[in-house]
């Protein structure tokens, strides 16, 4: 919103009605560390002049180009066909809020089906959902879904977990007494196998095995997956997983600073009254019309709040389409073509960054697609370096694992071209 039009005693006003007296009583749940308590620009400014200075700070932020950016963590440069653009900023999708109303909403409710249909057909499973939040919340609301199916409370999480999607899984546990621990042996209390493939490090994991662990525990195996990274894997659905989650941000949405982006949802029929969120079907009117309607939804808005498998009550509508449109664009050579472009590049330059001195693959038997993890002399200048010369290199992934200190993940894509490659390596060796 550009401007607030609310005056000090309007504000006074709705303290006082919600309860409180000043603004830091309403705000004393975050933490102070957290709280920006003032701008640091200069008193006395002028509209004019305080949008200058403004845009002079944005000024200094650095921004690299996609083709010099080698760092991935679960967030991805990908090339955008402007067909998506050109669907997504149609003011009757962009505009829209909700689907309530299927009468007035069908072009919603269809494009929301569609991604569903798609989804389901990429995961290789039943049912898909009309999106959630991002890939965190779906690997948490997936594990809800275990627990209530299950009746356990506790979740197993093997190998490396995107660590963001972790914090997100153990807040979502707290609050609904569930217990969340690392390793790869279900037990009888264990509702839930989370795995991630490719995981964290970009490394292919034994998808199939872990499956057959939970299953032969009696948990349900939920599969984290890289939706490009399907046009060359095996799905879900095929290794005999029940649920498979991911973020979808690689197809068609743009990083843009963490957001928004969304997350995907699908599972096997015997599950679908346990998804969360949004459901759209499809059915025909007493004329032999097809038409679209929210159908099964398991949110506490339409059904008794102690059977509701979450509260989620929306999903990133603009962004499923955005999703959905870039998947019927590309179709499955083209996205074949994105991941092998992807994979070729990605083992070209882990080839030649393994040969500069000091430099090694971190786990040289373990397979990868279009990420891996390098040991690294003194990763933080490196990258330091990189970065003053216009390149985004790889992410230290130590921050998040003590026992990968001076590990670093690169990742290619398509938009990393031969040319960006050989310009990343001259600076390494200049």
């Amino acid at each position: 919103m550009p401007y607030l039009v609310h005056s000090p005693q309007e504000r006074e006003e709705m303290l006082a009605a919600i309860g409180v007296e000043s603004m830091d009583d309403l705000l004393v749940d975050i933490p102070s560390s957290l709280r920006i308590h003032e701008l640091k620009l200069p008193d006395g400014l002028s509209e004019l002049d305080t949008m200058a200075e403004i845009n002079a700070l944005a000024g200094k932020n650095r921004v690299f180009a996609d083709r010099l950016t080698f760092r991935g963590g679960g967030v991805y440069r990908r090339f955008i066909p402007t067909a998506v653009a050109a669907v997504t900023g149609k003011p009757e999708f962009y505009s829209a809020y909700t689907p309530y109303q299927p009468e007035a909403s069908q072009g919603t409710l269809q494009a929301i089906f569609e991604f569903q249909t798609l989804i389901a057909e990429l995961t290789g499973l039943d049912v898909a959902n009309a999106s959630l939040y991002d890939g965190a919340t779906a690997v948490a609301e997936a594990s809800m879904m275990a627990r209530v199916h299950t009746g356990r409370d506790e979740v197993l999480v093997a190998g490396y977990l995107h660590p963001e999607y972790l914090e997100v899984l153990r807040a979502f546990g707290e609050g609904r007494g569930m217990k969340v621990r690392r390793g790869e042996e279900p037990t009888a209390k264990t509702a839930a196998l989370v795995f991630q493939q490719p995981d964290f490090l970009g490394l292919l994991v034994d998808a199939r095995g872990l499956t057959e662990k939970a299953h032969a525990a009696g948990a349900l195996a939920i599969a984290c997956v890289d939706p490009i990274s399907l046009a060359i894997l095996a799905p879900p659905g095929e290794y005999g997983a029940d649920i498979a989650v991911g973020e979808g941000q690689q197809l068609g949405l743009a990083p843009s600073y963490g957001g928004p982006h969304v997350g995907f949802i699908a599972c096997r029929k015997e599950l679908v009254r346990r998804l969360p969120g949004r459901l759209i079907g499809s059915s025909f009117d007493s004329a032999g019309r097809r038409g679209f309607v929210l159908t099964l939804t398991a949110r506490e808005q339409h059904i008794r709040r102690e059977k509701a498998t979450s509260n989620i009550c929306t999903n990133h509508s603009l962004c499923a389409l955005a999703a959905s449109v870039y998947m019927t664009y590309m179709g499955e050579a083209g996205l074949r073509q994105v991941a092998e472009t992807s994979f070729q590049r990605a083992h070209a330059l882990a080839e030649r960054l393994a040969k500069l001195p000091g430099w090694e693959l971190a786990f040289p038997e373990r397979q990868f697609l279009n990420e891996f993890p390098v040991i690294v002399p003194k990763p933080g200048p490196v990258l330091r370096k990189l970065a003053r010369k216009g390149i985004l290199g790889g992410l230290e992934v130590g921050r998040w694992f003590r026992e990968l200190r001076g590990v670093v993940t690169f990742t290619c894509t398509e938009v990393n071209d031969p040319a960006a490659i050989n310009q990343l390596l001259e600076v390494l060796t200049s």
